[in-house]
């Protein structure tokens, strides 16, 4: 087989997916059942920002399936300086067996995994976040137990890996995605993506749409998504400003008045 890797949500099937939301409520169920499932296997993180809960959750998990974690900080290491990450990727693969990184760009991830002979899996990058989609839809899976007729709404910042790997999930699982965020080419979703979510939607029936109207994106919807308006990249000067744009698509009672 050829190395598999996870950048995006929608480099699973949808199969593939929902096969993985299975096993984790039967891990939830059982741990011990899964207990040596990864025995002797060693992942390394890779962290240039940072985190509590990947961290937390990828130690966790290898110690749960019997394996081990390393966790690696970019600022601790030779990368960009004396390294590059082509090299970088031909170390870590020929001393662990899979590699988690979170880092601040898509191209640094995709030269990361182009030159890896082991899985890398993508724990955030500015392009896709495919992890935190997988624990956001297995929450809803275990409540509701299927996604069909789903109708979800994001309110928010557009132009972030959040809104399009929850865009991406949509159209691959084939419910309605509804995002709303201001206008401006900074705040919305690159066309790139609208492009891939409107191809993966032909397959699975799914609806992704794109609106600057909040109460038009949440009414009717059972699942309403908010995310941060100040990720790590955001500077001071820049807030007051962006706090006056976001304002609008705030979570409120006022705008769940209108959800399902």
């Amino acid at each position: 087989m050829s190395v598999r890797h996870l950048l995006k949500a929608s480099d699973l099937t949808k199969e593939e997916f929902l096969h993985v939301l299975e096993l984790g409520k039967e891990f939830k169920a059982d741990p011990s059942k899964h207990s040596d499932a990864l025995k002797q296997k060693t992942l390394l993180m890779l962290f240039a920002k940072p985190s509590l809960r990947t961290r937390v959750s990828f130690e966790t998990g290898m110690t749960m399936l019997g394996g081990h974690a390393i966790y690696y900080s970019v600022k601790d290491s030779p990368l960009g300086k004396k390294e590059t990450i082509e090299d970088t990727a031909k170390v870590l693969s020929r001393m662990v067996d899979v590699v988690m990184a979170r880092l601040n760009l898509r191209k640094t991830m995709g030269d990361l995994a182009k030159h890896s002979t082991i899985p890398t899996i993508n724990a955030l990058d500015d392009f896709a976040h495919p992890c935190q989609m997988l624990a956001d839809m297995m929450t809803i899976y275990e409540k509701r137990g299927s996604f069909d007729g789903l109708k979800m709404a994001f309110c928010g910042d557009c132009h972030n890996n959040v809104t399009y790997d929850l865009m991406r999930s949509a159209a691959l699982l084939g419910f309605e995605m509804r995002v709303a965020g201001p206008e401006g080419e900074e705040f919305e979703p690159e066309k790139e993506v609208l492009e891939e979510c409107a191809e993966l939607c032909k397959v699975s029936g799914g609806k992704v749409i794109y609106t600057h109207d909040a109460v038009e994106a949440v009414k009717d919807c059972e699942f309403v998504y908010a995310d941060s308006w100040m990720s790590y990249h955001i500077s001071p000067e820049e807030e007051a400003e962006r706090k006056t744009k976001f304002m609008p698509y705030q979570i409120t009672r006022e705008l769940l008045s209108h959800a399902a």
